[in-house]
């Protein structure tokens, strides 16, 4: 059993985590109302250099969530993310407490929303956290990469 989870367990989180950076990533490089309500947010909240910023962060979220998915130099990638995620938890998510949906009103149609809270945040820390404690597991390029580049015995 152990053997198994630590083989496929990585693998699921990696699909989630990496389809969610990627998602997120190509909403701020890609289309031109998700780079626009980023780069407004972060100029809202007092970030320097904002435009590049929000260049570098929707470039980071969405390469780096590539390389989660595939399995490729997810030490480095895992760290990087965790650090925009501590980035974004403490300048943003904090400020609005713990829970992901944060009602602000109940109105006649429904809820309203507004920024979510930091819980999402911790969510994919821990996610990146297990990923660098476990490896990338099955079906990765590291996999292939470390048994590639395994020297060979001599019997």
């Amino acid at each position: 059993m152990t053997k198994l989870s630590t083989a496929w367990g990585p693998m699921a989180i990696r699909i989630i985590i990496g389809i969610g950076f990627i998602y997120h990533g190509s909403i701020k490089l890609f289309t031109s109302w998700g780079h626009d309500i980023f780069l407004r947010m972060l100029n809202d909240i007092g970030i320097p250099g904002a435009t590049i910023i929000s260049w570098v962060i929707g470039a980071v979220e969405f390469f780096g969530g590539i390389a989660i998915l595939l399995g490729a130099f997810v030490s480095i990638a895992s760290i990087i993310l965790i650090l925009n995620m501590l980035v974004a938890m403490f300048s943003v998510n904090i400020s609005q407490g713990f829970n992901v949906m944060n009602i602000t009103v109940i109105i006649e149609a429904g809820p309203k929303y507004g920024m979510p809270g930091y819980e999402l945040n911790l969510l994919y820390i821990a996610a990146l956290i297990s990923l660098l404690i476990t490896g990338a597991g099955l079906f990765s390029i590291d996999k292939y990469l470390k048994e590639r580049l395994k020297p060979e015995s001599s019997e």
